[in-house]
């Protein structure tokens, strides 16, 4: 095999068998491959002179071994026995200048070197190993001495971000930067807590994660480099570098320092490793309510995340005034599998998964049922739940729910809901709350209330949603209201006045009505 020149990256932090003989100096000697070609790929340590015939007792491993042979001519157990003891001492290969001892390659060296697997390269043409050695060696010093620099940099850079308050994903991008691949962070369950890189390389990786977690939480191999996460005795996780094509010392050092940066961030937000399960949870589930990202394109990371997805169905549900980790808690002990994420105004988003087989409607009435009994505030917490969907309808299913949720949020106090409440509960509110954007919508709202909008009579808008919202019921309204029926009745009075309607009348108090809920939606 004859050496040609080949592109070197000078950045890279290693040399190989490959690229050392790719060197210009080096191929002014003719350099030609004769056995082990297909190990070239090995990184050279250090380069190493040597003319004694037991060398391999001198080397620590890595080495490529220059000789000109002069001790071994003649003696074929000799030379045989000096390619066994580098392949025992680990060189990374062996190059033999041909001229007086050798004027050709050796077929005994060569057929050991091949057995052995080791590189064997002859020089055709004479060459001053001096000048090999110092260029090699140059190199390598300039290359670990970069690689180092890399490492504090990476280390300056993820800190700098720590105290900045960056969160978990902030850093991962920087990480996935440096590394130029995509970057994975789990638990020790192998569920992902967080991915960073090109978009379209971190789903492949997602896809086929279950495989590769089992080999992430094996040997390296392949560019698969990971660092463990934890500390004080106890592991928690475990970040991995997929696929990383760079030296692999210098992919073990940016996934230390990756590390040791996610061990201090956890350490600032107060050990709250679960956290950054909320944080993986609700950046999926915020994905699929925005319906930006396709769900199909979502099912990788889902899966990844631990949630069960084939030959199920999804039922999603928002929960108004609900606590994260309390719901977690809840599917937990019910047996349930689903995620759990914090969306915007104060609502948690719950996708339960679920098997063909199981009763969705009875599994998430018996979830509602408990939440609110477990909650201590039964009349203040809604659930709202979107249609049993497929995984492809997730998105619409969250919409929905979360359209039902904010349609009840301000009456829940006072409405007699069901456990689950969905579209097919809200009416008119649920219309109302689709149209609060139209501009005769809000005309009509404005001019309805008109004698009631000033703060002073915050009071007394609140009596007349609750009088409304229940029917025009005033022993209900008293008893909410913690105030007795003549009060009540006062206070009714002074409404209708202010307004110019007759609440008695069913077509007025209809108008106030919708008027009220158009008023409530565009507050929200």
């Amino acid at each position: 095999m004859t050496i040609t020149p080949d592109i070197w990256e000078p950045l890279e932090p290693a040399l190989s068998v490959r690229q050392v003989l790719t060197l210009e100096r080096v191929l002014a000697g003719e350099p030609e491959v004769v056995a082990g070609a297909s190990h070239l790929d090995r990184p050279v340590r250090w380069v190493h002179v040597a003319e004694a015939a037991d060398v391999g007792v001198m080397l620590s491993g890595g080495e490529m071994v220059l000789t000109t042979g002069v001790l071994l001519a003649g003696d074929e157990d000799k030379q045989a026995e000096y390619v066994r003891s580098l392949h025992r001492a680990e060189a990374a290969a062996v190059v033999l200048g041909l001229g007086r001892a050798f004027p050709a390659a050796p077929d005994v060296m060569r057929r050991a070197a091949e057995r052995c697997g080791l590189p064997m390269v002859v020089l055709h043409r004479p060459f001053p190993f001096a000048e090999l050695t110092e260029e090699v060696q140059s190199r390598l010093v300039r290359r670990k001495f970069a690689a180092v620099s890399l490492s504090e940099a990476v280390r300056t850079e993820l800190t700098a971000l720590i105290t900045a308050g960056a969160p978990l994903q902030r850093l991962l991008d920087e990480v996935a930067r440096h590394s130029a691949c995509p970057v994975v962070v789990t638990n020790l369950a192998h569920r992902v807590l967080g991915t960073a890189g090109e978009r379209p390389a971190v789903d492949d990786v997602l896809r086929d994660w279950e495989r590769i977690a089992r080999q992430a939480g094996g040997t390296e191999g392949d560019g698969w480099i990971r660092a463990e996460l934890g500390g004080r005795g106890e592991r928690w996780g475990r970040i991995v570098l997929c696929g990383y094509r760079g030296d692999t010392a210098t992919g073990r050092l940016l996934a230390d320092r990756a590390a040791e940066a996610l061990v201090l961030h956890r350490m600032l937000a107060g050990g709250a490793a679960c956290s950054w399960e909320e944080q993986s949870a609700q950046s999926l589930l915020t994905d699929l309510v925005s319906g930006v990202v396709p769900a199909r394109q979502l099912l990788p990371r889902a899966r990844a995340a631990g949630l069960p997805v084939n030959r199920r169905t999804f039922v999603p549900l928002v929960v108004r005034d609900g606590d994260p980790a309390r719901l977690e808690r809840l599917l937990r002990l019910l047996g349930l599998s689903g995620l759990v994420a914090e969306l915007a105004d104060g609502a948690t988003a719950v996708l339960l998964s679920l098997a063909r087989d199981q009763d969705a409607g009875a599994l998430a009435a018996h979830f509602a049922t408990r939440l609110r009994t477990e909650s201590g505030t039964a009349h203040t917490v809604v659930a709202a739940a979107g249609p049993r969907v497929a995984w492809d309808d997730v998105p619409t299913g969250l919409r929905e729910a979360q359209h039902v949720a904010d349609a009840v949020a301000d009456s829940s106090a006072v409405l007699d809901l069901p456990p689950v409440v969905r579209l097919k509960d809200v009416h008119l509110r649920g219309l109302i709350r689709l149209l609060r954007d139209d501009p005769h919508v809000q005309s009509f709202a404005e001019r309805e209330l008109d004698g009631l909008l000033c703060e002073a009579d915050e009071d007394l808008l609140a009596v007349l949603r609750t009088y409304l919202a229940t029917g025009r019921n005033k022993s209900r309204t008293a008893q909410l209201h913690h105030v007795s029926r003549p009060a009540l009745y006062r206070r009714l009075e002074a409404i209708q006045a202010r307004l110019g309607v007759d609440l008695d009348d069913f077509e007025q108090a209809a108008s106030v009505h919708i008027a009220l809920l158009a008023h409530d939606a565009q507050q929200q």
